[in-house]
Parts: structure tokens; sequence; C-alpha cells
């Protein structure tokens, strides 16, 4: 899925409460840059549901942005939940968002917890990297 058919009416996958066509869709598309590292954040996460490898691309730092992106079709994004924020507001440089991430792969559901940096150079926002929480990568039994 790389967002065409999914409806701009929808809820969007980030868990904002806005729609999709309002929310994350017009930054995968290019028509507007994130304002805040949690904007971006929500967006990339947006486009890992829908399978969007040229979003995370185009929004990683280049100093950490790796050649490919693997992307399993088999999984299922079941949603985001943001932890907390430190700065990466419209006028800072630099931001952090903590977040947990869960899905599902061969049936078994996982947990990603996370804090991710941000940088913005020439405006832009970009994904430097993160560090898994102590709860990352756990298996969610609930």
């Amino acid at each position: 899925m790389n967002g065409v058919g999914f409806d701009a009416n929808a809820d969007c996958p980030c868990g904002s409460g806005s729609c999709f066509g309002d929310c994350c869709r017009p930054l995968l598309d290019e028509q507007r840059a994130a304002r805040t590292a949690l904007e971006l954040m929500r967006s990339r996460y947006t486009a890992y549901v829908l399978m969007r490898r040229d979003h995370l691309l185009r929004t990683w730092h280049p100093s950490t942005r790796p050649r490919l992106i693997q992307m399993d079709a088999g999984s299922r994004w079941l949603g985001l939940r943001i932890v907390a924020c430190e700065d990466g507001g419209e006028n800072d440089a630099s931001g952090t968002v903590q977040f947990v991430a869960r899905y599902k792969v061969g049936g078994r559901a996982f947990r990603l917890a996370e804090r991710s940096r941000f940088v913005r150079e020439a405006g832009a926002w970009l994904y430097l990297d993160g560090r898994e929480s102590a709860s990352g990568g756990r298996t969610d039994r609930s």
C-alpha cells in the first residue's frame, strides 16, 4: 500500500485524531514539509504503515541514511503512542521524540520503543537516529 488508495478522509494511521488527508498525506506526497520533529515522526510511522520507502529515505539524515530499507509486506502496524517530546518545535534546530509502535509479523505481536533524534537542516526536519528503550523489541503478550 503506498497511500494512493488510502482514503484521505479516513483516520490517519499515526493516531493523531486527524484525517489522513489533513495530517500525514501532505508530507508523504511532498506537498509540504513537517513543521516539527513530532510531525515528522508521525509521518514516518505512517510511511511504515503504507510501505512508503521514498518518504522514509527522503526524511532520513544523509549521514545515517541506509542505502535500502527492508520492509516486510507481512508486517501489520497496529498503533503509535507518543511517550515524550523534547524540543523539536518550529523554531528549534533539534529535538527528540520517544514513542512506542506496536506491530505484528507472522501472527506475533511486538513493540518498538525508541527515542528518536531529529535535526533541522535548511528548514527541513530529518530523522537522525534512534535508540531503543528498555521495552523495545519485546514480544507483546497482551
